[in-house]
């Protein structure tokens, strides 16, 4: 795509085939509609189903509570980070690595993967359950199967996003069919169910509720929300953006709240059919054997199985999305996309594998709970920064929360926090009371760690009314100065140079101006966009890092073309940035293709990949490599 990239539109359009200033409210309502369905994914995984059979099969109908208030926090936090992305042009990762040191953002990335990996964790265990429900396959096989799903994500990426999102859609579809016909078949009594929205808490049921709550608001998804809805072009309007939020509160609404459906049903079911009868699930299977002869009917157990299927196959993508945010936005380090996923993958699959193998199947329940109780621990390192910035009113202008939202916005992260600081407390109190001679190891290991995750959000929290001139602010989007140097003498005409933003593009560009002004030829400058929400949307992306690309190469173009060079801009979406280079270059035919080395090589080469080898091998066209001095 050659000099159409940096055009904008008033209002975004998911296949960019229809002005939506012209459209119907139900075509822009279609367009904005998506990222919510795939962040709604995560508040369906095995990780929900285990925290809301044992809250069922414990307590009846006495946590349904946990699940609306649950649910109402979900919305708002994900309409906060929605209004983030829109508003800033940044995701939460980015924002976190724009406004703290860089200590603090590693931390806090780090606690961000621990809550992704817990994350995969119940994906890997969901889908090893649903194999060994459905087909009999033992659960340690299940479980090492499920890294395949690396192969499903690459290949469903190739169809496009409106693909993935219509998979996910019909497998959530699938899931609350199965779910209304058991619900009508257990008959539970709606009066009884009215009791559940009472609130009440006790010792016994605060570890469940926490765990729903963790299962429910998820960190990474905070992360994740605040990209996806970059990846519509909304204009750079007050009222664009205004439209924008408007948009995504409505996909937020019916995507969370079909979401809670699901979990509500899961409850119910687990009340109306164990709770009842005084049968204590301690694991999914156990449900599963259950459900045919308590309800009379073969298929219960069919639909429980195939609705577990669907709930692990559509939460696969999640963490694989979310870990590549977080991973650019704190670190700005991009892997690949298939070594991303392997390593979150294995993060996942060992613990799992471990507890199969050393506790058998009954350990599998447990560990999904805590897998839940993990992701709740890290959520006030997500929330509490999301709240901040979204009350910046330099950050965020016009779209900074009001003070009725802050203020309810405060009171739900006290709520997490509380709950989460009691959690600590019991489980620290218990495991000192079992530990034996353990006792002195487990208080010099656990409780300072725990002491400095309490420092960490003490510090974040009062952040933002530090003197600002502790550190240096650092930006989220750091790209190289447009380079303009001094020129050698020329050799080639036609020249293409692939661009990465960073100080190899200077070397890279005084070569080829030098070049093309010798011999009055154009330039082409390439860059491939091969972060994941351009990888998912292409073209229509949006995200501050295209915006801040495109911007940088307007500056490189003006450069040039003051100098009497002819140039031309040309931008690639692609997972892999040598097959868009090659692809072009064959395209166009250029007499050189120039190139600025990487300054990496062996195991980084492998992580990082090995971009200029692979243009070499694959094209005729005579390369010159340089470097930045």
């Amino acid at each position: 795509m050659i000099g159409g990239s940096e055009e904008s539109r008033s209002l975004p359009e998911v296949h960019g085939s229809v002005g939506v200033s012209q459209a119907s409210i139900w075509r822009r309502m279609f367009a904005f509609a998506g990222p919510a369905y795939l962040v709604s994914v995560g508040y369906m995984d095995p990780g929900n189903w285990a925290t809301d059979l044992e809250g069922g099969a414990r307590f009846g109908y006495q946590l349904l509570w946990v699940l609306v208030m649950s649910n109402l926090m979900a919305i708002l936090l994900q309409t906060l980070s929605a209004r983030l992305g829109i508003a800033s042009g940044r995701d939460l990762a980015q924002a976190c690595r724009e406004s703290y040191p860089r200590p603090v953002s590693v931390a806090l990335w780090a606690l961000c993967e621990i809550a992704i990996a817990a994350c995969d964790l119940a994906e890997v265990l969901g889908a090893a359950i649903g194999l060994n429900l459905l087909f009999g396959l033992p659960l340690l096989a299940g479980v090492l199967i499920t890294s395949l799903d690396t192969l499903i994500l690459l290949w469903l990426s190739r169809f496009g996003i409106r693909v993935i999102e219509s998979f996910v859609l019909a497998l959530i579809t699938v899931m609350g069919a199965c779910f209304f016909v058991e619900i009508l078949m257990a008959r539970p009594v709606f009066s009884e169910i009215a009791t559940g929205l009472i609130p009440r808490l006790t010792n016994q049921s605060l570890y469940v509720a926490i765990g729903i709550l963790g299962a429910t608001v998820m960190p990474h998804n905070l992360y994740l929300h605040s990209a996806l809805v970059q990846t519509r072009r909304i204009g750079a309007s007050d009222k664009e953006k205004s439209t924008a939020c408007r948009f995504n509160l409505i996909d937020s609404l019916v995507a969370l709240n079909g979401a809670m459906l699901v979990n509500i049903a899961i409850l119910i079911l687990a009340a109306a059919v164990f709770f009842k009868r005084g049968i204590v699930v301690t694991e999914i299977k156990q449900a599963f054997q259950l459900l045919t002869p308590l309800l009379g009917a073969a298929v219960a157990s069919v639909l429980f199985a195939i609705a577990l299927m669907c709930s692990g196959l559509s939460s696969t993508m999640t963490g694989t999305m979310a870990g590549q945010i977080v991973m650019e936005g704190f670190l700005r380090i991009r892997m690949r996309p298939w070594l991303r996923r392997l390593v979150t993958r294995m993060a996942a699959i060992v613990p799992a594998a471990l507890t199969i193998y050393l506790a058998g199947d009954r350990g599998t329940l447990q560990l999904l709970i805590l897998s839940q109780v993990i992701l709740s621990l890290q959520l006030p390192f997500a929330v509490v920064p999301l709240i901040h910035f979204t009350s910046d009113r330099q950050r965020m202008g016009e779209f900074s929360s009001p003070r009725w939202v802050r203020l309810v916005a405060w009171i739900v992260a006290a709520i997490i926090i509380g709950l989460n600081v009691r959690l600590a407390w019991m489980a620290v109190s218990d495991w000192l009371d079992a530990a034996g001679g353990y006792r002195v190891l487990l208080v010099f290991t656990v409780i300072p760690i725990l002491v400095a995750l309490l420092v960490l959000l003490a510090w974040i929290t009062v952040q933002p009314w530090l003197p600002r001139w502790r550190w240096k602010r650092r930006e989220a989007v750091e790209l190289a100065a447009p380079p303009a140097g001094a020129l050698p003498e020329p050799m080639y005409r036609s020249i293409l140079v692939p661009l990465d933003h960073s100080v190899r593009d200077r070397a890279a560009i005084a070569h080829a101006a030098a070049l093309a002004r010798h011999h009055g030829s154009t330039i082409y400058l390439l860059h491939v966009e091969e972060d994941v929400t351009s990888q998912m949307y292409g073209a229509i992306a949006s995200t501050a890092e295209v915006q801040a690309g495109a911007q940088y190469l307007q500056e490189i173009l003006v450069s040039l073309h003051a100098q009497g060079i002819k140039a031309e801009v040309a931008v690639g979406y692609s997972r892999d940035p040598k097959e868009e280079i090659v692809r072009f270059a064959r395209q166009m035919k250029p007499d050189l293709v120039v190139m600025g080395a990487h300054g990496h090589k062996g195991i980084q080469d492998l992580v990082f990949g090995q971009t200029i080898n692979g243009v070499r091998h694959a094209l005729d066209t005579p390369i010159l490599i340089v470097r930045d001095q």
